[in-house]
């Protein structure tokens, strides 16, 4: 059964998205970029961006019933890959050993222009920790 992840503010039911669904004991999480509690992309260039989005798969994933050290694979695209090494010390700081598996982007653009980087993912799930919202 599928089972809605829902977080408030939840800019994505606009766009009929899901920040994410729960499908037996995995979790996967929609991309997060770097929208503010607004739903704006916060300023401060690109390392502050990337700590929203890491903050906000943090608070999706903790709606799921999951944490960032269950994830076990992540998508992280980029509009430049110059960014790389930022990528890297974010990836430091919010994971910890086994790092999950992972793929790193450059893309065209993101759902907003100013948007630099937006985190996927695919998550653990204890049974006991599960607090996901039927769809």
């Amino acid at each position: 059964m599928l089972e809605r992840v829902i977080t408030k503010p939840d800019h994505y039911e606009p766009f009929l998205l899901s920040q994410g669904i729960k499908f037996g004991n995995l979790l996967f999480i929609s991309g997060q970029a770097a929208a503010g509690e607004d739903g704006k992309i916060v300023s401060g260039g690109f390392r502050a961006q990337g700590e929203q989005a890491f903050a906000n798969l943090r608070r999706a994933l903790e709606a799921g019933g999951s944490r960032l050290k269950d994830v076990v694979k992540v998508t992280i695209f980029v509009t430049d890959m110059g960014n790389f090494q930022e990528v890297v010390e974010l990836r430091r700081k919010f994971f910890s050993k086994p790092y999950p598996a992972d793929t790193i982007a450059e893309v065209k653009a993101l759902y907003d222009p100013e948007a630099l980087i937006e985190i996927e993912a695919i998550a653990a799930v204890l049974p006991s920790k599960s607090k996901v919202r039927r769809a």
